[in-house]
């Protein structure tokens, strides 16, 4: 994800809201970083990921929320620090202002894209665990792999295939059979 100014000309809060609505960018530290349009395959698994998910809360009669990129999430006002998970829950409403999520979500899913997967596994890894993401999972469909981060425990970069099933350590009896995913994707 190449950087989009100066390193010296840090974005404020309300230079970022003065981005035209298509552009998609983040904000690290101050610094914007483009990103590139997710492919066919990010989104047929994002999606799949998505629907288990919000069907899974919505059997609960769950009441956190449950949100798809793009949607803000800013972790820090100053330096400004602005990211756009690909799937994130929210247990506290009282985070959600109508137009992002102010403070850490409780879940993030990222999908690894080819361009930049250092992007999810160094430095949002980083910014997550920093700012108080409960867990942190990264799907790589190169690799066909899921990595988990559960920090309140410390169980960091537990790997798994796409054969796996994997459960998410927020829940007590969520499980997300990859499996079935990658067969409905086709890899």
């Amino acid at each position: 994800m190449p950087a989009l100014q100066q390193a010296h000309a840090l974005c404020t809060l309300e230079e970022y809201e003065t981005f035209p609505e298509n552009e998609r960018a983040e904000v690290f530290d101050g610094i914007i970083y483009d990103m590139a349009s997710p492919s066919q395959l990010h989104q047929i698994i994002l999606t799949e990921l998505l629907v288990t998910i919000r069907n899974y809360i919505k059997g609960k009669n769950g009441k956190c929320s449950v949100f798809p990129a793009p949607f803000d999430v800013k972790l820090d006002e100053s330096p400004l620090t602005i990211v756009q998970p690909d799937i994130m829950i929210v247990y506290d409403t009282d985070k959600l202002d109508g137009k992002r999520c102010n403070g850490a979500p409780n879940f993030i899913i990222e999908i690894v894209s080819p361009e930049n997967p250092e992007d999810d596994y160094v430095r949002k890894l980083y910014y997550y665990q920093k700012y108080g993401v409960r867990e942190y999972w990264i799907v790589d469909p190169q690799r066909k792999s899921v990595s988990v981060n559960y920090f309140e425990e410390n169980l960091l970069n537990v790997p798994y295939t796409f054969e796996s099933v994997v459960k998410v350590n927020i829940y007590e009896d969520l499980f997300i059979n990859f499996a079935e995913i990658s067969g409905a994707v086709g890899i």
